[in-house]
């Protein structure tokens, strides 16, 4: 699946105590429109996925092609690492948005939970949506293990 581009998101949520955790993921898919519901992949021992568990829910944040270092910071596991990104707290669910990396953000309820091997799938039923209306968007995709952005007609796409 590494030859196959995806787009980056960064999920994130917030721990009973109000800490915030998050983890780039790539494993983001619809799943079904009614009820609106997504699933993203993540590994079975991360403490993202412990804390999300605890509070059932969690927030995608669907990356923009100028958000990489941000991306390499949350694949990183750094404790720190929402000290050196821009953030809020979305006030209708309580979850962590990356307020300047993100140019959609999708607030979701677990609904189900699959564990597949080393990882365990978690479906979220969309309660929200905030996408940025401040100019054109390019996501950031990640495939071939680089990363990658759409661009105009013509444009090779690649960083």
């Amino acid at each position: 699946m590494s030859r196959h581009p995806a787009g980056v998101a960064i999920v994130t949520t917030t721990a009973p105590e109000g800490e915030p955790w998050g983890m780039t993921c790539s494993s983001v898919a619809s799943v079904a429109l009614r009820p609106p519901t997504l699933l993203v992949c993540l590994r079975a021992e991360s403490p993202t996925l412990a804390a999300l568990l605890r509070v059932s829910a969690f927030a995608v944040n669907l990356l923009h092609d100028r958000a990489e270092p941000v991306a390499n910071l949350f694949a990183s596991g750094s404790p720190d690492r929402f000290e050196k990104v821009e953030w809020a707290v979305a006030p209708e669910s309580g979850l962590p948005h990356l307020t300047e990396d993100a140019h959609t953000v999708a607030d979701c309820r677990v609904s189900a939970t699959l564990p597949v091997g080393d990882h365990v799938v978690v479906f979220g039923e969309v309660l929200r949506v905030e996408a940025r209306t401040d100019g054109p968007v390019s996501p950031l995709l990640y495939g071939m293990r680089q990363y990658w952005s759409l661009t105009a007609p013509g444009g090779d796409g690649e960083r």
